[in-house]
């Protein structure tokens, strides 16, 4: 750092002592509900969170991890993995994604910016393509911002638009497509009363056409970049809402892994496979399952799939996916700057830290944590390690996921005493709660609370100091629920399984031999969210926060 090293600084804190192993833990998906069957986590044996929960009353607490509290336009907003280990690791509240690009929609900055001016130098002779997913489920994407963009895009010149839609199901009711794509036929019918020619063009699931993330399996973009791109599906249709209500007819039929489908003409012609001089925009706002496909659009030496034919277009992202690898290079809406964050403070101030997580979760406890940004502040002073997830299969079937592996790198690593803080990732209740399977998800479970076991067993050893959390809330509500609370039931009188996350609050736990007498929750932050978890975490290395951060959760009673 130079000569700016002193900014860097942090004050010693008046009363903690510097020099103890902390050992920062996120289950992913797990928050606190009522215990029900439903309850993936009260059902589930987790001898450890539950000792946490019944020990010293000021030694645990739940805090929000949803809404406001993560950057997120309102209250009803679930939190998310991304938006969770920002807050984490930021220690302040950034507003996120969707609240991004709602205020530059509301303005018309959006229409201002290099991003646009880059896509609208092919509205006159080419197509304005807008590939995403169909949802208002405000985890990925929203209804509402496109159908703004696309009448917005109008207004700017676009006089050919095609619209690539995926369907969800996954952050929302399962069949909820069909509404979701009459309202956008509605919308372009009337653009097209305008003299825009605007049109569906393809479609598929999200899980099984375009939306992978994290590399786990490229032939899910190829059967997008098939019918979005080259116009080629198996299935061909002359009409979206047609298209969704038969493929939704087929045994087992569900939104996430509807196949992709072309709409053609009377022809039997695809309307909108993308050419060379068209402009394409992802329209997701969360970036995990659009880099992939960002990739395809843009690496000119991409060799992950045969793209057969390459157009030469103008893309951009909603917002830029990924920082680190600048992708896509032109975004409509640009990120929060979440710079000075907890994780490069620590390290500043000698701080040796170890994070680890498997490949699914493996960019929150890294990219995400340190401010949306890729690699090593100090790589004298960190180590990453990620462990490779399961492929080829979904998590339900081996539910364990690589949580003992994970736990058993960060043990050897607290172990080592080369480290002063671990930081680590444990998947499995999200992962395995996005699946719906609730058995799966109680074994997944158990399997979450085994880890923690042993990294707890390793920070007694080392006279360390834990800390334990959640980044926002699955696992501990599987069943989709009536205003009353009581289960929705189908027209079977079956449950209707929830796959989303939630807005539960999730628990943070303090302790280990190395947590001095007198530490305590303080009682006059009811309202505390993840933001104030980072200055928590630097409190128990003995450091202060910086002014401006979430204040710390923790106080010291003296006895």
């Amino acid at each position: 750092m130079g000569s700016s090293g002193d900014a860097w600084k942090l004050k010693d804190h008046p009363k903690l002592p510097k020099g103890k192993t902390v050992a920062v833990i996120v289950l992913d998906g797990w928050g606190e509900a009522k215990p029900n069957e439903y309850n993936a986590i009260s059902v589930a044996e987790t001898p450890v969170m539950d000792s946490l929960k019944k020990g010293a009353p000021e030694h645990w607490r739940l805090i929000k991890a949803h809404g406001n509290a993560v950057g997120l336009p309102t209250e009803d907003d679930m939190g998310n993995s991304e938006v969770g280990h920002n807050a984490l690791g930021a220690g302040r509240i950034f507003a996120q994604g969707a609240k991004l690009v709602d205020q530059a929609l509301a303005s018309g900055k959006i229409y201002e910016g290099e991003g646009f001016k880059y896509i609208k130098e092919c509205f006159d002779k080419g197509t304005l393509h807008l590939i995403g997913l169909l949802s208002d489920g405000g985890v990925h994407s929203r209804l509402d911002q496109l159908l703004l963009l696309l009448k917005g895009a109008a207004e700017h010149g676009a006089k050919r638009i095609r619209v690539h839609a995926l369907t969800d199901g996954r952050d929302v009711l399962d069949g909820s497509s069909v509404g979701f794509m009459e309202t956008l036929e509605n919308t372009l019918a009337k653009l097209r009363e305008q003299g825009v020619d605007a049109r569906v063009a393809s479609g598929g699931g999200r899980m099984y056409v375009t939306m992978d993330r994290y590399e786990n399996d490229w032939d899910v973009v190829k059967r997008g970049w098939d019918a979005q791109v080259l116009g080629e599906a198996p299935l061909k249709f002359k009409d979206p809402v047609e298209a969704i209500k038969k493929l939704r007819q087929e045994p087992n039929a569900n939104d996430q892994y509807l196949p992709p489908f072309v709409i053609v003409d009377d022809k039997a012609k695809p309307v909108g496979p993308i050419l060379d001089g068209d402009a394409v925009v992802t329209f997701n706002f969360r970036a995990d399952r659009m880099v992939m496909l960002a990739k395809a659009l843009e690496y000119e030496n991409f060799d992950k799939f045969d793209r057969v034919r390459v157009p030469k277009i103008h893309f951009a992202g909603m917002l830029q996916y990924d920082g680190e690898l600048k992708l896509p290079s032109k975004y409509l809406v640009s990120p929060p700057e979440i710079g000075r964050t907890s994780g490069e403070y620590l390290v500043r101030n000698g701080i040796r830290t170890f994070a680890c997580s498997e490949t699914v979760k493996f960019g929150h406890v890294t990219f995400f944590w340190n401010g949306n940004r890729s690699g090593y502040f100090d790589e004298k002073l960190e180590e990453y390690v990620e462990i490779p997830s399961d492929s080829g299969i979904t998590f339900n079937v081996k539910p364990k996921m690589q949580a003992l592996e994970i736990a058993e790198r960060t043990r050897d690593a607290i172990l080592s005493h080369k480290f002063d803080q671990v930081r680590l990732n444990i998947p499995n209740g999200d992962m395995v709660g996005h699946t719906g399977d609730i058995k799966a998800t109680i074994e997944a479970c158990k399997a979450a609370d085994d880890g923690v076991k042993m990294i707890l067993d390793a920070i007694e050893q080392v006279g360390g100091i834990y800390l334990v959390t959640a980044d926002h809330g699955n696992a501990e509500d599987m069943v989709k629920r009536n205003k009353k609370g009581e289960p929705l039931l189908d027209k079977n009188g079956n449950i209707q399984i929830l796959t989303s996350h939630t807005c539960e609050p999730v628990p943070i736990a303090i302790g280990g031999p190395g947590l001095i007498p007198g530490v305590r929750f303080r009682t006059d932050l009811p309202t505390g969210g993840l933001a104030n978890v980072a200055a928590t975490f630097m409190n128990l290395h003995g450091f202060e926060a910086p002014n401006d951060y979430e204040p710390t959760l923790i106080e010291v009673v003296d006895n």
